[in-house]
Order: structure tokens, then sequence, then C-alpha cells
């Protein structure tokens, strides 16, 4: 089967656990999940898409997301449009009971959205909405810009060198842009107008305007001007569109959003923004080289439970900010160890229940993506469920972040060039100020003490006797002995789904 045929296969036993083309609203995808809006959640068959063999897991926020990793849903997702775009209509039906069921399915939907729906979270989502879609061109720009610096060193290639550096150069100098245009479209404005007044950032012309007492430099503010210009263009075009005559609002909305706004950004927003994203600079600089080892403890241990609430999309931002000034985010790699210690974890756990065979094979499919830094068929099929294990995964996230934190303060500094991969799949994005070599060394050496501290913590701390009683059985011999199939996935004591659906956002890591 080629691989076309594998991705149609893959759409096509989707769709109908879904409840079919009827109850899909809304198609998209991120890095790893398949993100759908449905009509009515209760057609959903749960535990028959958790065991398809191309999909890691389930979870359920304010759409229904199916977990197939980095790379496989790019190509699924094409796919199962074109299945939707291609399923019959349906007749208008006037069967008793239709609208009913429909206004039911939706209310049911409204209040799973709602549950989760606090302000914070909501502007912290808005966030990630912002920057989650430049991702794919960082990491492209990241690994061309880390190629370039080889071939540079090496004295490789130099009438190609040039070329990669404008490559990997030219989308870090626009990304102003593109932070401007996607923040008016999130926050309901004419997308192309928040990229016009972002634009003003970057122009090289504000180097001949003085705000503060100070000459502008072009990229002031960076990605927080952007955002900051986007919003207020957003608030600035809606207020016109309550005020100008329809007669003239093609010519006047526009003129007065781009005016207001862009005046307001060179005289103020630029000046503040630039403060702020100097200090965001500053700030990890000095945490690492003070209290690097410390700093990355707290940092790789406290990162899952950020991510099982939601927070660790306030990050975003900071990691595009300190790209955007010292090449590199100092802060990824060391966030990167929480998936080590995870990694770890589920090692430790395989050798501690050699009699569940369903647990082991969990951990065995998984294993593979869990190295490349996708962690969420570890974290909701394995460690999460278990309860003890996941706090042991932690500890080793905490002592992988403390390493890299260290050498941080002797000075070797270990970032990343992109946001988004982790794991192993973070090595092509490693950069640093004392070379290549020794930042992957580092990079590394903090894998490996995670995956270590993790194991360690978990084999001897992990289980209590009650858990490990519990949950070191033969769970194909007990199912038999039940009169039914082998569970696919840990359940509690209580006999539940482990990784329910309506859970946060899982981690990258």
């Amino acid at each position: 089967m080629s691989k076309d045929d594998k991705n149609r296969a893959t759409a096509a036993a989707i769709l109908p656990l879904v409840g079919g083309a009827e109850n899909v609203i809304s198609v998209a995808h991120c890095m790893t999940r398949l993100r759908l809006g449905l009509r009515d959640r209760s057609l959903v068959q749960d535990d028959a898409l958790k065991a398809l063999p191309a999909v890691m897991g389930v979870v359920e926020d304010d759409t229904y997301q199916i977990v197939l990793g980095p790379g496989t849903v790019a190509r699924v997702t094409p796919e199962f449009e074109a299945l939707i775009a291609a399923a019959p209509k349906p007749e208008p039906s006037g069967a008793p009971g239709a609208e009913e069921l429909a206004a039911q399915g939706a209310a049911l939907k409204e209040a799973r959205k709602q549950k989760n729906a606090t302000p914070f979270k909501l502007f912290l989502r808005r966030i990630a909405n912002i920057f989650v879609p430049l991702i794919p061109a960082l990491i492209g720009c990241g690994i061309i810009a880390g190629l370039n610096g080889l071939l540079v060193n090496l004295g490789w290639l130099p009438g190609v060198t040039p070329a990669l550096a404008a490559m990997a150069s030219g989308f870090m100098a626009l990304i102003a842009v593109f932070v401007g245009y996607n923040t008016a479209k999130e926050f309901g404005g004419t997308a192309i107008l928040g990229g016009a007044v972002a634009a003003i950032i970057v122009f090289p012309g504000v180097a001949k305007i003085d705000a503060f007492g100070q000459t502008l430099s072009p990229g002031q503010g960076g990605v927080l001007g952007a955002l900051g210009a986007a919003v207020l263009a957003v608030y600035v075009e809606k207020w016109c569109r309550r005020w100008v005559p329809e007669s003239l609002d093609v010519l006047v909305t526009p003129t007065l959003t781009v005016l207001i706004s862009g005046l307001v950004t060179i005289f103020g927003l630029m000046f503040v923004a630039g403060e702020i994203s100097t200090a965001i600079g500053e700030a990890a600089d000095w945490l690492l080289a003070n209290a690097g080892a410390g700093a990355g403890f707290l940092l790789g241990g406290l990162f899952l439970p950020l991510v099982m609430l939601g927070l660790h999309q306030a990050l975003i931002p900071i990691h595009t900010t300190l790209i955007e000034q010292q090449g590199y985010t100092v802060l990824l790699p060391i966030l990167a160890m929480a998936g080590a210690g995870q990694v770890g974890a589920a090692m430790a756990v395989y050798l501690k229940l050699p009699r569940n065979g369903s647990i082991r094979r969990t951990i065995k499919s998984a294993l593979p993506a869990g190295f490349l830094g996708v962690g969420e068929p570890l974290i909701y099929g394995v460690s999460l469920p278990l309860g003890r294990p996941f706090i042991t995964a932690c500890v080793g996230g905490a002592f992988g972040g403390g390493f890299i934190g260290l050498f941080s303060m002797l000075g070797d500094k270990v970032g990343s060039t992109a946001i988004g991969p982790s794991g192993w799949a973070l090595f092509p994005l490693l950069d640093g100020n004392d070379g290549l070599g020794s930042t992957i060394a580092i990079y590394g050496g903090g894998l490996l003490v995670g995956y270590l501290a993790g194991f360690v913590a978990t084999y001897f701390w992990g289980f209590s006797r009650e858990l490990l009683e519990e949950f070191n059985v033969d769970t194909e011999k007990a199912a038999e002995t039940a009169g039914a199939p082998a569970p696919d996935a840990v359940t509690s004591s209580g006999g539940e789904d482990p990784a329910p659906t309506a859970r946060p956002e899982p981690a990258k890591v």
C-alpha cells in the first residue's frame, strides 16, 4: 500500500467513527492532531477510534482532537476533507425529533466548551492560535539556519551559504507581519489590515523617526509590538464600522485603521514593546546565568503540569521573542526535558508490570514517538492514569532541566532556533554560544539524565504496593475469564477510562 493509500485509508476509517460527514462542522490540524468541530458529540465512538493503528489518542477541548502524530496529520487531513466534500448531502428530513436532537447535541457541546472557557484560558488559546500556525516556518527556517552555520564553519560551499542565509532569515525578518495578520484574524478584524499595521515595525524607514527622545530601529518591539498593534487595529476597525456611513466605509475605514493604529504603534507601542522584549531577554539570561540549575530544575519539573492546565501557551510569545532577539530560545531545551522524564518513567513502568500485556503493548508502540518528542500517548495512556508515574516523570524532567541549567550557569547556553519539536527531533534545531558540538553534547546529556532520573524515580517510588498488585496482572487471561476482550489501555480502580476525552491540551514534549 502506498503512503497516499495508507493516509486515505486512515481518513476513511476515522470518518464513520466520528459520526460521518454530516456530523463534522469544521476540520483543521496542528502539528500532531486532527481537530474536528462536531455537531453531536454523542455520535463519536471513542473506543473504536483509539483502537485504530494510526490513532495515538483522543483529546477533547474546544474541538475534538485525534492525535495522529507529526507528519501523518498533515497528510491525513486533506484526505479527510476530500471524503467530507465527496459525501452525499442528505435530503431535508421531516422526521419528528430531528431538530430537538440537533439542539440537544449543540447544548452538550456548549456545556463542555463553557466548562474550560475561563477568560484567562480563552486568552491563552487565542495566543496559541496566533503563533502555532507559524511553527512549520520556524522549524524549516531554523533547520536551514543550522545547516548554513555548519557549512560556514566548515568552509564548504561558499557560493551557496549566502542563499541559505537568505532563506533562513527572510521569514524571521518579516515575522511581525505574519503575527499581525494572524492576530487581526483571531480577534475578528480584517487580517490584511493587521498585517499592514504590523509591517510598520519592520519597515527600514522607521529609522528616520524619533520617539521618546530616541531614534526608532526597524524591528523594535518585535512580535509583541506586532501583536499589540494588530489588536489595536481590530478595535479601531470595529469602531469605524459602527460610525462610518456604509457609502464611505470602503475608503474611510481602512484608512483610519492604518492611520490611527500606525501612529500609536510608531509613537508608543514600538518603544514600550521594545523595552518589554529587551527585559524578557535580559531576564532569561540573568536567570540562567545566576540560578540556572535551580531554574532548570523547576522549569523542567513543572512543565508537564503546566501543559495539563493549558498554561504552557503563555510561553509561546516568550520563545518567539527570544528567537527574534538572540537567534534561539534558551527555555525550550530545558522544557523539553519533561519529555525525557516521561520516556524514562514509561520504561520503568514496562519493567514493573511484566504481566500486564496491554500496558506493555501501549508503551512499546508509544516509545518511538516519545523519543521524538510526541508525549501524548505515554501521558494519557500510561503515566497520568497510573498517577504516581506522572509525578515521577516530572522528577525526571526536573533533573534533566537542572542539568542543562547548570551548564548555562557555567557559560554554555543551549538554545533552539524554533519552537515545536523536542526530544531527538530538537537536535537539528540546536544552537548555542559555545559551538555546535558542545551544544549537542549538553542537550544529549540532559536527555540521558532525564531518562535515567525518570526511570529510577518511577522504578523505586512510582508504585505503591496496592497499585502494583492492582495492575501487575495478566490482562489477557483476566479478560478471557470474564468473557470480554482484553483492554488496550490503563483503567483506574473504578474501571473508568483513564484518558477521558475532556482533558486539557496535552503536552508536545
